[in-house]
């Protein structure tokens, strides 16, 4: 994006406690699982639940051409330590106007362990750094305040809120939309 087109390898990216890189058919099982979770598909817009046989390994196999398009980038969230997949997350891009929207799922039982706002800031960087971009942005169930705090500190201001936007298992939803620009991503980072 930043050099005016996508690399055919997806990046690997390096936490503290995580490592974040491309997902593999190996994966489909755990994403099957963790993903499978009724509470996972309560707080996402496209994550079905029941989450269907083959799902998984369709989904993965999506990335590599969308990633080698310029599309998007998804990774895996990987726990370092016990080499353990925990989550996804991705960058959906839109090269023209250089920005994209951050999406991310962590498994139910690694809630609340700060491993989402860990990835997403190096998903940030990555964005802004290595891809050039002029902007990123998110949005997220107004009912899953969690998700907000997420994108609260990593200095995403509150842009707006899309009443009735989606529907989820027949309700409709409002979507909160939160955003950062370059310029503050940078006085962050110098910042800190």
């Amino acid at each position: 994006m930043g050099s005016g087109g996508g690399s055919l390898i997806p990046p690997v990216l390096q936490t503290a406690r995580l490592r974040l890189r491309p997902f593999s058919a190996a994966d489909a099982p755990a994403v099957q699982r963790l993903a499978g979770a009724r509470e996972i598909a309560d707080t996402t817009h496209q994550i079905p639940h029941p989450y269907a046989d083959g799902l998984a390994l369709a989904w993965i196999a999506t990335h590599a051409q969308l990633h080698a398009d310029d599309r998007a980038l998804t990774l895996a969230i990987e726990v370092q330590e016990e080499s353990r997949l925990c989550g996804a997350i991705g960058l959906r891009l839109a090269r023209e106007d250089r920005h994209a929207e951050l999406g991310y799922w962590i498994g139910v039982a690694d809630w609340g362990r700060g491993f989402c706002t860990e990835a997403a800031a190096a998903v940030l960087d990555f964005g802004f750094g290595s891809l050039g971009l002029h902007r990123v942005y998110a949005s997220y169930f107004a009912r899953n305040p969690a998700s907000g705090r997420v994108l609260q500190k990593l200095g995403m201001a509150h842009e707006g809120l899309l009443r009735g936007h989606v529907r989820k298992w027949g309700a409709f939803e409002d979507l909160v939309v939160r955003g950062i620009l370059r310029e503050e991503w940078r006085s962050r980072k110098s910042a800190g």
